[in-house]
């Protein structure tokens, strides 16, 4: 068995879960070199500016994020704190994988994901066989070489035929939108054809199983896919 150190342990387990959550949705940000500004936070997390400004002054404080002109950055603490965090997140949604519905793995392992230990961490990844990505497609911390050569789907042209690989994290935040894809099996591994692009109304039409899907641009920018030749 792989050992993960219990110091992983005292990184997080003073950390209340706001704190978690603001680590996660940073982490994705930075990772993703999307700036990390106050008016986004307070968008994706449904809370006002006022609030995002609060605590991202105790964070500073406690040394998990630096404030420059250009937004909030991750330390090295914080950035482990949150690498760790990550990992029992996905973790937690693959122990409930076979369990519960596909759309909503993510909001019932936001609410386990703060209590697991490094010994529960490294019994899951030995049992899970050291997934590289999450049942969304998205890779575990340190795997994202494994999800590089994915495109989004508005870069397939009409005509072109491809697998769903990832549905992003951020995509993940909206339940109702997981629901959506989920009822139209726009989900990892799922094959679908792009049928129409209508730049005019910024949506794409694709085609799963006989049947027609439009999307937004908005969602299908965080649709990620593998292209395949067409037969």
């Amino acid at each position: 068995m792989i050992n993960i150190s219990d110091s992983k342990d005292s990184e997080v387990s003073n950390l209340s879960s706001t704190i978690q959550d603001y680590l996660l949705l940073i982490y994705v940000m930075e990772r993703d070199k999307e700036p990390v500004v106050g008016s986004r936070l307070a968008e994706l997390l449904g809370v006002t500016p006022p609030t995002v400004t609060n605590t991202l002054k105790r964070m500073t404080r406690d040394g998990l994020v630096v404030m420059t002109k250009d937004g909030a950055h991750l330390t090295a603490t914080g950035w482990n704190a949150a690498r760790v965090i990550m990992r029992r997140h996905m973790l937690m949604e693959w122990m409930m994988f076979k369990t519960l519905p596909w759309s909503k793995l993510h909001s019932e392992a936001h609410q386990l994901e703060h209590a697991i230990s490094s010994m529960t961490e490294t019994a899951l990844m030995e049992q899970l066989g050291n997934p590289k990505t999450c049942p969304h497609g998205n890779p575990l911390p340190g795997c994202e070489d494994s999800v590089s050569d994915w495109i989004t789907l508005t870069e397939i042209p009409a005509g072109g035929t491809v697998i769903i690989r990832r549905i992003h994290e951020l995509a993940e935040e909206n339940a109702h939108l997981l629901d959506y894809l989920e009822m139209k099996r726009i989900t990892p591994g799922a094959r679908v054809a792009v049928t129409e692009i209508l730049p005019f109304n910024q949506t794409i039409t694709v085609e799963i199983d006989n049947q027609s899907v439009t999307l937004g641009n908005t969602t299908a920018r965080y649709i990620y896919v593998e292209t395949q030749t067409s037969e």
